[in-house]
């Protein structure tokens, strides 16, 4: 026998089957080899269902994200008021009145836009300062602190010092006023 020969032929016949049979189980064979040299690639089918299913992801990620930038931009402003508020109180445990003078804050507090000392126009911190007037009128016992985040949303914070309405106030969606009040003096949520 040659040694160089295909290792199937049609004249090599299994025992038992037909000259016919075994013509038909090479040529299955060789078309098998044949497709699978033949797939090098992807089909244009599977590529589109590929792209579908990225469009899909980002279709869910984008507004996700958008989403999540607005609420950072929103918590920075809200910090920079708990800041604020910080500063304030500081000012009033020394003088037992809030402070709403710009050039003061901003020696306890420099890293605050106060009042848009930085010319920014961004994340300005507005500070105003009234009386309180329940039941005995307290000197700069309010304070109100407002900003306006890069998302468009303005945020406000109103402590209150002495009084029957003693307390800190949280609102969004108005800026403070000129004189603050004990009006102001609404419960909300930011």
């Amino acid at each position: 026998m040659n040694r160089s020969a295909p290792k199937y032929r049609a004249d090599i016949q299994p025992p038992g089957a037909t000259r016919k049979e075994t013509a038909q189980v090479l040529t299955l064979k060789g078309l098998a080899r044949r497709r699978g040299d033949d797939e090098e690639g992807f089909t244009l089918i599977e590529l589109m269902v590929v792209v579908l299913i990225i469009a899909i992801l980002i279709a869910i990620a984008i507004p996700t994200f958008l989403g999540a930038r607005q609420r950072a931009q929103d918590r920075a402003a809200q910090s920079d008021l708990r800041n604020g508020l910080t500063a304030e109180k500081t000012v009033y445990v020394d003088n037992q009145a809030y402070d709403a003078t710009t050039a003061n804050m901003v020696g306890i507090e420099s890293s605050l836009n106060w009042n848009n000392t930085k010319g920014t126009g961004v994340n300005v911190l507005n500070v105003t300062v009234g009386d309180s007037a329940t039941p005995t009128v307290v000197t700069g016992a309010i304070v109100c602190l407002d900003e306006k985040s890069k998302s468009g949303q303005i945020f406000r914070l109103v402590d209150i010092a002495a009084g029957t309405k003693a307390g800190t106030y949280y609102s969004k969606g108005t800026a403070c006023p000129a004189g603050p009040t004990e009006a102001l003096a609404v419960s909300g949520s930011w």
